[in-house]
């Protein structure tokens, strides 16, 4: 079955995919937005833990493989607004270097834009959307507006963990974030309840829901739920001509004139590397052989201190109050590449993801129940996110098990440098450093290396050779297809990506409306 064409299909109703969709359809585009997963409205939002599962990855299974497996359910969503429906909210910007980590240390890969062509794009996304923050207090950041809104409140544990970091000589700063601390733009101010995690019923952390998806529908796109796209269709010249997806087991054909993948950092290799054709025998834009590639996973470090005064825990927002942040290289730390962001006092409940009863999990019935009685009151966090530069052999590539409409599933293949293992080393030492000079009377920190935020995938570039896509996410081999999201990202910034991924899509955005004649077939 052959739905009927449009200008513009877009894969992936998530944070990128929406602007887009918002852009072009205020330009007078028609545009279809098909998405995998259920179209969930602020009705569907409920304050529950157990709940807020739904909102994570529900599709294929991904495989994980490597030395350092990689997990894909923490930063993915699944349905309308996808991932950044249940984010944190966390938005700091990336830092000028992070642009630009090949020319100033040697290492890794440089983006093709630099933060100042970033800059105005960071500026209007700040604007239309609204952050909280500092910028005065981020002595970190590059230059630009100063947020809209004030910083968020401060709590008992926020207070705390802040003495820490103030007795070592470490300036912390309001944590930027996308979350109202007074009405902005007809949504309210947040309630400071803590389940960012579960999305935010009253919009007052600015999800897609009541941001760029209202946003595009307003102006006449259409979204479309539970449609799963496996491959983009092309001509005998290699061009796309629309996508092939199922919905509710029913094979179907969306044409259009211009392609845009904004599926997950998974999602997007998997459908290129399915959209195999007599032009593109590797895979679709894959004659790099880079599609999949550069895979580039933060890792999570948790460090928790009991304190003698009450903490609060359960007050603020799940990313925190308080940010501390360095970057790639720093002298106490030689053997360690990477930049981090520690986020302080992020709210906790007792059983969620990043919880209090997950903090000792060694610890069951009563020993559980009289820790919990304890740490509700007295317990303060910080997580910290760590990155580090791309590595080539780390990827997403097709495995062996075949889906129910017997497409290849994806997997993921990846392991941490020993630069990056360096750095988890010195951030459990900085946390336990930190707590103890907060005066915190019992401190520990996490086990493992969990996964934080992934990118990679479909690096832009210049050189064909070396990317997939250009710095408007055009891939340089079939002119009408666009890639979005933070797979593009060349290098990562130890930080959450998802202001990045707005101010990249705004620009590309803005760029196929001004030159379509040049992208569509």
């Amino acid at each position: 079955m052959k739905d009927e064409a449009a200008d513009v299909v877009i894969v992936g109703a998530g944070a990128a995919g929406c602007v887009y969709a918002a852009e072009l359809a205020r330009a007078g585009k028609q545009v279809i937005v098909l998405e995998a997963g259920p179209a969930w409205t602020l009705d569907d939002l409920v304050s529950s833990q157990i709940w807020a599962r739904r909102l994570k990855w529900r599709g294929a299974p991904v495989g994980a493989s490597g030395e350092h497996p990689i997990g894909n359910n923490f930063g993915t969503g699944s349905g309308f607004g996808g991932a950044a429906l249940h984010h944190y909210g966390t938005w700091p910007r990336f830092l000028p270097e992070n642009f630009e980590v090949r020319r100033r240390f040697g290492k890794g890969l440089d983006w093709p834009v630099s933060y100042d062509e970033m800059r105005p794009w960071y500026d209007r996304i700040q604007a239309e959307m609204g952050i909280s923050g500092d910028a005065k207090a981020e002595i970190w950041r590059g230059p630009g507006d100063p947020y809209p809104m004030p910083g968020v409140p401060r709590f008992g544990q926020g207070d705390a963990l802040a003495r820490g970091f103030a007795r070592l000589g470490k300036p912390v700063a309001p944590l930027p974030v996308i979350v109202n601390t007074i009405p902005y733009r007809g949504r309210p101010a947040c309630l400071w309840d803590g389940w960012c995690d579960a999305g935010c019923p009253i919009g007052a952390l600015a999800n897609p829901l009541v941001t760029w998806l209202k946003a595009a529908r307003d102006a006449g796109a259409e979204f479309r739920a539970h449609c799963d796209v496996k491959r983009v269709m092309t001509d005998k010249r290699g061009q796309a001509t629309g996508v092939e997806y199922f919905h509710q087991g029913e094979r179907r054909v969306q044409a259009a004139d211009v392609v845009i993948l904004a599926a997950s950092i998974v999602g997007n290799p998997r459908i290129l590397l399915n959209s195999v054709s007599d032009a593109h025998s590797a895979g679709l834009a894959n004659g790099s052989g880079l599609v999949g590639r550069y895979l580039m996973a933060e890792f999570i470090v948790q460090g928790f201190g009991l304190f003698s005064e009450q903490t609060q825990p359960w007050m603020g927002i799940s990313a925190g109050q308080l940010t501390y942040r360095e970057g790639y290289v720093n002298d106490v730390r030689p053997d360690a590449f990477g930049g981090y962001q520690w986020q302080i006092g992020p709210a906790m409940k007792p059983n969620d993801l990043l919880g209090i009863a997950l903090s000792k999990p060694q610890l069951f019935g009563p020993e559980l129940q009289q820790f919990l009685e304890t740490a509700s009151q007295h317990l303060g966090m910080m997580i910290g996110f760590g990155g580090g530069v791309p590595d080539r052999d780390n990827r997403v590539e097709l495995d062996t098990r075949l889906d129910a409409e017997g497409y290849p599933l994806p997997r993921t293949v990846h392991r941490y440098s020993a630069a990056m293992l360096a750095l988890w080393k010195h951030m459990q030492d900085e946390a336990r450093t930190v707590l103890g000079a907060a005066g915190a009377r019992d401190y520990w920190t996490s086990s493992g290396m969990p996964t934080g935020h992934i990118v990679g995938g479909t690096i832009m570039g210049t050189d064909p050779r070396q990317s997939v896509c250009d710095s408007f996410g055009r891939t340089h081999e079939v002119r009408n297809l666009i890639l979005a999201g933070a797979g593009l990202f060349p290098c990562s910034g130890g930080v959450s990506p998802t202001y990045t991924i707005h101010a990249a899509a705004l620009r590309s955005a803005t760029q196929l409306n001004a030159h379509w004649g040049d992208y569509a077939r």
